[in-house]
């Protein structure tokens, strides 16, 4: 039957995370406690470890009480300097040692922070890459994490098909892991540049994954939806006779016999195959 085909550009696919990272250490020292199972699901700001600062806050107990004297000796000085007691010089020494006991205390209180690795973001944490109470240095990967609502997904065209991409166009990924399944992207970027190797450009697909059924990295088949539509002639694949000479299909029609008769037969006639689409094949000639 004759139907109105909407053409499609096919490419090869990566699925890549909108927000995923591995957390690293942000300073040196043993892991004391861990919080999260792997594959557990986090809320931004949820602690997921943490290292030893046992020595940092005992620092920052001498630090405060550090505080509290600096800032009783400010105000003496300026009691005093109001009395012409001291001189100018005197009380801005005793406000400069407040601001620097202050400032060691923030900073202490810095450190010790930044030794509860926190979650940046919601996601689902991967395997960690560390165990309890082991050594980790400043930088040393820690943990996954990514944000798997909505993925990226990453793949080339040729750059004579540019003219026919837009932003928002629809595309079709299919993934192995789930055949016959065909999830719904859409367009958010194309690159401003072409690859002067291969002659492609880059385009970005965002897919929703609200189930979470699909993971970053994944191999995946696009179909990039064009606007305009063609009519073609589509027949089941199992309607076509496949050769090496060429493809063919066996038209019924009315045939005159030797004797004169007509009667309902066969005819085998060559065609040109173009797209597929499951089990459908769209022909392109004959």
């Amino acid at each position: 039957k004759l139907e109105n085909w909407q053409p499609v550009i096919e490419s090869i696919a990566t699925l890549a995370p909108v927000q995923g990272v591995t957390i690293s250490a942000d300073a040196d020292g043993p892991i004391v406690s861990v919080e999260v199972e792997n594959g557990a699901l986090v809320r931004a700001g949820d602690l997921l470890m943490e290292i030893d600062s046992a020595v940092e806050r005992a620092q920052l107990k001498a630090a405060e009480a550090q505080l509290v004297l600096a800032r009783l000796n400010a105000r003496r000085a300026a009691e005093l300097l109001e009395k012409n007691t001291i001189s100018q010089a005197e009380a801005d020494q005793a406000t400069a040692q407040l601001d620097q006991a202050s400032s060691s205390v923030a900073a202490l209180k810095a450190t010790i922070d930044r030794k509860s690795v926190r979650a940046p973001f919601d996601g689902r944490i991967g395997i960690r890459q560390v165990n309890l109470g082991q050594f980790v240095s400043r930088g040393q990967a820690l943990v996954p994490l990514q944000k798997l609502d909505s993925l990226y997904v990453n793949f080339k065209i040729p750059q004579r098909l540019l003219s026919q991409l837009s932003i928002g166009q629809k595309v079709g990924v299919l993934v192995d892991a789930y055949a016959g399944t065909r999830f719904e992207a859409a367009i958010t970027a194309i690159d401003a540049e072409v690859d002067p190797t291969t002659r492609n450009f880059s385009v970005q697909a965002t897919l929703a994954n609200a189930e979470l059924k699909l993971r970053p990295g994944m191999f995946a088949q696009v179909q990039v939806e064009l606007p305009s539509t063609q009519a073609r002639i589509i027949l089941p694949a199992t309607a076509i006779s496949y050769a090496p000479y060429g493809n063919s299909v066996f038209i019924v029609e009315t045939v005159k016999g030797a004797d004169g008769h007509e009667f309902l037969g066969v005819r085998q006639q060559f065609v040109k195959l173009g797209a597929t689409r499951g089990d459908l094949v769209a022909v392109e000639g004959g």
